[in-house]
């Protein structure tokens, strides 16, 4: 079976992950590239692992996860469609099996909050994990007088964690924002789409989704 590691050091994923970061330096986005990903396959195969799934879907999950970005590459608009396919293709010349290929195209083309929604474990953990990571490593631009609220809103984040309580059958969002730099309200005013598919997703898989910020569950 084709492994994370394998994933990793394919010289095509390389180029991708690096030419899609590129391009959203230019576009101004904020951080898709390498600490990302990582955190999120990380984070997506915790949550599938802690759940119980096996370990042939943690290790999926892993896969999808670092690759689920690869899109930025040909367009930030439909980069999640973009990204699958490619992702697709890359395993397949890589000797994956073909269902298991599949499960990776489902999910990172349903990663994305505008067209995507949860159709399996596999894609429902990986927008739990990518949703979650907000944070101020992210943010690419430095001068604060220069910030859009996306900036604003990342940079203003200090602390950000995924937990799940298998017992309880609860994923928690835990987040601490520098009120200083960000009132809450931005926050819900440009990621409140997000933490609707992250509700979504949790419901899934047979967890309750909580929010919350600054030690006070809004969710």
């Amino acid at each position: 079976m084709i492994k994370l590691e394998d994933v990793k050091n394919n010289k095509e994923v390389k180029e991708l992950v690096a030419g899609a970061q590129r391009q959203l330096n230019v576009l101004g986005y904020t951080e898709h590239s390498v600490r990302h990903i990582s955190i999120v396959s990380q984070r997506a195969s915790y949550l599938l692992e802690t759940l119980g799934y096996s370990p042939k879907e943690v290790e999926l999950v892993k896969i999808a996860g670092y690759l689920h970005d690869i899109g930025n590459c040909v367009n930030r608009v439909d980069h999640a469609h973009n990204g699958a396919i490619l992702a697709y293709q890359i395993l397949k010349n890589m000797g994956m099996d073909l269902q298991d290929c599949v499960e990776v195209l489902m999910a990172i083309g349903n990663h994305d909050e505008k067209t995507g929604t949860a159709v399996s474990a596999i894609s429902a953990a990986l927008i739990l994990a990518d949703k979650s990571d907000v944070h101020r490593d992210r943010v690419v631009n430095k001068n604060l007088a220069n910030f859009d609220i996306h900036d604003k809103v990342n940079y203003a984040v200090t602390h950000s964690e995924l937990r799940v309580d298998a017992e309880k059958r609860i994923v928690t969002l835990d987040l601490t924002i520098d009120t200083s730099i960000c009132p809450m309200l931005d926050y819900f005013e440009i990621f409140m789409d997000r933490t609707m598919m992250s509700k979504h997703a949790a419901k899934f898989l047979d967890l309750w989704f909580e929010l919350v910020i600054n030690d006070t569950k809004l969710l």
